[in-house]
């Protein structure tokens, strides 16, 4: 009995041990419980409807009912339709043809277009199929009425993506998860590592300035880190046949960025921390779980309930993922990843400056 008390007094005097044990398993519970689900619900939808009659604005109506869509744009003009894809707008753009109605009433048939955002295989299947489905209900009401059997052609494009290969969503998500997982678990046992060790005093009366500790603890995973990033990019187009259709400069540039959060708030963890095991159980657990469920690696946010899709705005990984897309998949240029290169820029700024916040400079 004394062993076992003293097994619990060393348990319970460790309490970020203790707070990752028992919340933990919550966490994990909730993120499985409302973040995963593979249904696509709520995806952004444009219309372009030149013909504008009874027929076009019918359909619209059902797709405005549809829990699966929510049609946040009309475009006026064809050029529009790429611009929706290329910022990231709509997952789908429905194309009316001319004389919609005119023509289903003369020839019995009648076009319309499902454009498709492929760089995610498996939503860009999803809302495919919801929209054909709802676009046969409409025929068959129609049919029911008056009693001519017409029929509507769906015609399905999927741009960035015809070949429909999960590897051009599989890759970005990937990335952005082993350099988080990587970076920040080098960096978050560094200064842990000194604590436990003893060597901190050290540190903590050479003339160097705190920031040239935290800077210094940094600049060799920073390197070791430079070589993995060139190992999975050239994995990815040679082995796994995913090209890089924009520019590789832009996107060194914005994974290095993504590398300096990450090592910085791996920096920041083992400020905090006082022991490697702890910094390794939250570099490890606690921040890939967000990474993997709230990224939109594997799970459309957007599906999310509001809270998740808030929380999913703090995760970095989330932010490069989307830039990756844009970059390696569309093949956009500078001024499409400027909004994720900004954010990245603060994240990384503040986790520095947290870091020199939490760093002690006093022994306890």
């Amino acid at each position: 009995m004394s062993f076992v008390r003293k097994e619990f007094h060393h348990i319970f005097r460790d309490k970020t041990t203790m707070a990752i044990l028992l919340l933990l398993p919550v966490l994990m519970l909730i993120l499985f419980g409302y973040a995963i689900t593979t249904e696509v619900k709520n995806s952004k939808l444009a219309i372009y409807d030149p013909s504008n009659d009874m027929a076009t604005r019918a359909i619209i109506e059902k797709f405005n009912a549809s829990e699966y869509f929510s049609v946040v744009e009309l475009l006026t003009k064809p050029a529009e339709i790429n611009e929706q894809f290329k910022n990231g707008e709509v997952k789908m753009v429905v194309v009316f043809s001319e004389k919609f109605y005119e023509n289903m009433l003369h020839t019995g048939t009648a076009q319309v277009e499902l454009i498709a955002d492929g760089t995610d295989p498996n939503s860009a299947k999803s809302v495919v199929s919801y929209a054909t489905n709802i676009i046969a209900v409409y025929q068959q009401e129609l049919f029911k009425v008056q009693k001519v059997p017409f029929q509507i052609n769906p015609q399905v494009k999927l741009l960035y993506n015809p070949q429909m290969k999960g590897a051009y969503n599989f890759v970005p998500g990937v990335m952005g998860m082993i350099l988080m997982l990587i970076c920040a678990m080098m960096t978050s046992i560094s200064i842990a590592r000194e604590k436990e060790l003893g060597t901190m005093e050290i540190l903590l009366v050479s003339p160097m300035k705190p920031i040239y500790i935290i800077i210094s603890k940094m600049i060799p995973y920073f390197f070791l880190s430079l070589v993995n990033l060139t190992t999975i990019l050239l994995l990815s187009v040679f082995v796994l046949g995913v090209p890089i259709a924009g520019s590789l400069f832009w996107l060194i540039v914005l994974s290095l960025v993504y590398i300096f959060v990450t090592l910085s708030l791996g920096l920041l963890i083992s400020s905090i921390v006082n022991s490697q095991l702890v910094a390794l159980l939250i570099s490890g657990m606690v921040l890939m779980l967000p990474v993997i469920m709230l990224s939109g690696m594997m799970f459309p946010v957007e599906n999310m309930p509001v809270f998740f899709q808030w929380l999913s705005q703090i995760i970095p990984a989330k932010w490069y993922i989307i830039g990756v897309k844009k970059i390696m998949i569309k093949g956009l240029g500078f001024t499409s990843i400027i909004p994720e290169l900004s954010v990245l820029s603060g994240m990384g700024i503040f986790l520095i400056a947290a870091s020199m916040k939490k760093f002690k400079f006093r022994l306890e």
